[in-house]
């Protein structure tokens, strides 16, 4: 097939969509493909109407190429592509309209509070922290709701490092998301399939940082990835049920990640649902992939083979 690799762009993970490109790229050639790299710009259109690809290997992290946008585009193309549709990027892209879908569909999320950047200015931000304080309490994290790789993510433990938090978020976002801290093991669940999910072997991570934030993500040694995780069979059971549950609410196709706090080591609740997650050298998708037996080409192949079964449909 004649592959276009999309990768690169505009958003603030540009650099990890590189790594991510540049690895699909290498894959897609040993599996024999026609494949060439193009890095999102406002030519794009133009250089696929051109090129007229078989299929578009989306590898962008972030908005716009995760959040719809790319997809949009592709679909008024008439370009076949990887990965989720127009409306579970969009919904699975902004962390507050996720959590509220989850909420609505009762599957587990931390408790949660949502401000605008008006609320959090002026005299109305000592009512937004007395809010905080009164309906989540110490600790939380305080989130931009449309950020990637924990970009825009602060762990608040004193009531002085609020405002400092909300002003940092609101950097990215008009919109700042606020939940409540929960202690216990990081686990994430990547999921591969279209109509019939299926869950990938769990991984639980460990940071040495204390925090599994881009620098500890993306730096080789700054982090493990356990698999199995050390839970409960039936704690590992319950992610993977309420992991395909949200895949399959949230509308995802193709491949994805589900992200999970295990509070205590025994409850499970979703962080976010990730439409397009990494696919470096220390990625998490490509290690459960490795666990279940997947080689990394056989990964982006089955990816691939996934988008044009949605095509056939």
């Amino acid at each position: 097939m004649k592959i276009a690799v999309l990768m690169g762009g505009p958003s603030s993970e540009r650099e990890i969509s590189l790594k991510s490109g540049e690895a699909v790229y290498q894959a897609l050639v040993t599996k024999g493909h026609e494949v060439y790299k193009l890095d999102l710009s406002p030519r794009t259109p133009s250089e696929l109407l051109n090129s007229r690809p078989d299929l578009v290997f989306i590898a962008l992290h972030g908005k716009p190429g995760e959040d719809g946008s790319v997809q949009g585009m592709l679909e008024l193309l008439g370009i076949p592509y990887t990965g989720s549709g127009v409306l579970a990027s969009a919904i699975t892209m902004d962390k507050i309209v996720t959590k509220r879908l989850l909420q609505q569909a009762g599957l587990p999320t931390a408790p949660f509070l949502v401000f605008s950047r008006d609320q959090c200015l002026g005299q109305k931000l000592s009512q937004t922290i007395k809010e905080i304080r009164e309906r989540l309490g110490l600790p939380i994290v305080v989130k931009a709701p449309t950020q990637g790789s924990t970009i825009g993510t602060y762990i608040v433990r004193s009531e002085g490092e609020i405002a400092p938090s909300l002003s940092e978020a609101l950097q990215y976002d008009n919109r700042v998301l606020v939940e409540k801290f929960l202690e216990g093991p990081e686990v994430t669940a990547a999921v591969l399939g279209n109509e019939e999910p299926e869950v990938l072997p769990l991984i639980e991570i460990i940071s040495h940082t204390g925090f599994y934030d881009y620098k500890a993500k993306y730096t080789p040694g700054l982090s493990e990835h356990i698999i199995p995780p050390r839970l409960p069979q039936e704690v590992q059971e319950k992610i993977k049920l309420i992991a395909k549950e949200a895949y399959a609410f949230t509308g995802c196709r193709g491949f994805g990640r589900v992200d999970f706090i295990v509070a205590g080591g025994k409850d499970p609740y979703i962080l976010e649902i990730n439409s397009i997650p990494g696919l470096t050298s220390t990625s998490l998708l490509p290690d459960a992939a490795r666990a279940a037996g997947y080689s990394f080409p056989d990964l982006v192949q089955k990816i691939v083979d996934l988008a044009l079964e949605t095509q056939k449909e």
